[in-house]
């Protein structure tokens, strides 16, 4: 019975991850924070713009690199909780990728960085 309950929680995680947005798909209350400045066959660039009072839905991120074009703060969700993140302009981020996350621009600075995505 515990490896059925184990497997179908399995089973719903990953199929909710599935239907989870891109971070150029999702958006905040219905419209784009992220933009495709580039993109080949090799690597996508978003740029990803983030006013104050401006979140990033939930989402996923394929493995990807960072780099902040302008710092703020952010308040970010995923499945370890609820953190504060404080972004200094010209910092850079490296992830394998994220199966979920959302975000709120809690400062009063407009965060913007750059997302770089290998294929």
């Amino acid at each position: 019975m515990k490896a059925t309950c184990l497997l179908s929680l399995f089973f719903l995680s990953v199929a909710h991850a599935d239907i989870l947005p891109d971070p150029l798909q999702a958006g905040w209350q219905g419209r784009p924070v992220c933009e495709k400045i580039h993109e080949t066959a090799q690597i996508r660039i978003l740029r990803c713009t983030f006013p104050p009072g401006v979140g990033h839905e939930r989402h996923f991120h394929p493995k990807h690199f960072g780099y902040a074009l302008s710092g703020g703060t952010m308040r970010v969700t995923d499945a370890s909780g609820t953190r504060e993140a404080k972004l200094a302009t010209g910092s850079y981020f490296s992830s394998d990728g994220i199966a979920w996350h959302e975000a709120l621009n809690i400062g009063d600075t407009t965060v913007a960085y750059l997302m770089i995505e290998p294929k």
